[in-house]
């Protein structure tokens, strides 16, 4: 867990679908004030979104029904702090690849990803996982989770896990572009906030 305090203004959580509750309680342990977003005025005056894991054609759809979508839009272009897990990676992304043809990604960071790429529920798996910038490993838990197939311009690979059942096949888990970090994985399931902290960071301009 983090070693300082924090104090980033509020930090917003989608609450359409997800761990909603374990986020901010990662962020609550860090100093930060959440707030839960289901509508377009739950994003004002927000210093950084973090976007949980779910079913991303189900969270897309309900970002389309609630408005979200377009305030979401706005935010990403004007630049706030953003962490993506799971779903939330591949909402953050400029493609996904196995979705809906209607799904929408945000283009929030340059990656083209692959929906349940690690394969269905059964194939779930949990790994210590270096990541650069981190002083010792993550617990990570992989449930049906993204695989990333392909990084653009500026995206900094900061994880990369080796895929079950394919030896000597690596992907990325871990990205950062600009404001913008994403993770396959669920670090909110073991309450490892350091990928919250480096978020954090990225609105106190660190």
């Amino acid at each position: 867990m983090a070693e300082r305090r924090h104090r980033p203004g509020r930090v917003g959580v989608l609450g359409l679908q997800g761990d909603v509750s374990e986020h901010q309680k990662v962020l609550a342990d860090l100093g930060a004030e959440t707030v839960v977003v289901r509508r377009p005025g739950d994003l004002a005056a927000l210093t950084a979104l973090v976007l949980p894991g779910g079913e991303s054609t189900t969270m897309s759809m309900l970002l389309e029904s609630s408005g979200l979508d377009r305030e979401l839009e706005k935010l990403v272009a004007d630049g706030l702090p953003m962490l993506g897990t799971c779903a939330g990676m591949i909402l953050l992304s400029a493609e996904a690849l196995d979705g809906r043809p209607d799904q929408r990604c945000f283009g929030a960071i340059d990656l083209k990803v692959r929906r349940n790429g690690f394969g269905r529920q059964v194939r779930s798996f949990e790994t210590e996982l270096e990541v650069k910038g981190l002083d010792a490993p993550m617990h990570a838990v992989f449930i049906r989770a993204p695989v990333v197939e392909e990084t653009g311009e500026g995206v900094e690979v900061l994880a990369e896990v080796d895929v079950p059942g394919r030896p000597g096949e690596r992907r990325p888990v871990v990205c950062a572009a600009g404001p913008v970090i994403v993770s396959s994985f669920h670090p909110e399931l073991e309450g490892d906030g350091r990928l919250h902290e480096l978020l954090l960071k990225k609105v106190e301009g660190d």
